[in-house]
């Protein structure tokens, strides 16, 4: 198993637009990040979670010139809105999987309309094949690549996080239901939500992530969707031995392949 973290930044990304912060102005490129994405890869299988509105530079960046599946963990912009940028890839491999919660759904229905109900011709649209995911409903994509769904909450609103063998990407949540928790244990690598130091309404601070780390406690932990509060060599100081600050173009690998 691989995991490419595509980007690791909050909604606004970092720098963010019009800051002068330390981090904003910052050379080291641990702190250049792009909106939250991460690239799966096991065996013959890549699995992309997320389009975000990064999508084009990300995968391009990433050499990306195939995917099996997208999984989409829910319909905020920074998520999502690369979608329509999958339509290279369509032009050589046909239509794609994309996996989603029936909220998801409904979102991507209404703001990417054009596709599902088309009233332009010209240009291409993007070729996709839909699936409905259910929290604790695990499905394959390929023969050894086993994907369970499992429920978070970002505010209000009810968020996937994918389990992929033992490896866990959750992101954009401020509360994760004991069935999801019981989901996240045996871990090798959790990937996980972690805007800023300081508290937030409706993602988890650092205070509240590591806390998660030490009741599921995987081998290895790397915190994303991280905002400009957060300066990677400065407060890295602040992490157990077993958990890191993701950054653009980290690659984790299994421990035993």
């Amino acid at each position: 198993m691989k995991l490419t973290f595509l980007g690791t930044g909050t909604s606004t990304g970092v720098p963010s637009i019009g800051c002068d912060c330390e981090t904003c102005l910052s050379d080291d490129p641990r702190d250049k990040r792009l909106r939250v994405s991460i690239l799966i890869e096991h065996r013959d299988k890549k699995v992309l979670v997320d389009t975000s509105i990064d999508f084009r530079q990300q995968a391009l960046r990433a050499g990306i010139s195939h995917l099996d599946a997208v999984l989409i963990t829910h319909c905020h912009v920074d998520h999502v809105f690369g979608l329509d940028d999958i339509r290279p890839l369509n032009f050589r491999h046909g239509a794609m999987g994309v996996y989603a919660n029936d909220i998801a759904w409904t979102d991507l229905k209404r703001i990417f309309r054009y596709i599902f109900e088309p009233t332009h011709f010209g240009g291409g649209l993007p070729q996709l094949v839909p699936h409905t995911v259910e929290p604790n409903a695990p499905f394959c994509i390929g023969d050894e690549l086993e994907i369970t769904p499992l429920e978070v909450i970002h505010g209000k609103l009810p968020v996937i996080a994918y389990r992929f063998n033992d490896f866990a990407y959750a992101t954009d949540l401020k509360v994760i239901p004991p069935a999801s928790m019981a989901g996240l244990r045996d871990l090798d690598v959790l990937v996980l939500d972690c805007v800023r130091i300081k508290p937030h309404s409706t993602h988890l601070c650092l205070e509240e992530a590591l806390a998660i780390i030490e009741d599921l406690k995987p081998k290895r932990a790397f915190l994303t969707h991280l905002n400009h509060d957060i300066l990677h060599e400065r407060d890295s100081i602040l992490l157990p031995d077993n958990v890191r600050f993701a950054y653009d173009e980290l690659v984790v690998e299994s421990e035993i392949g």
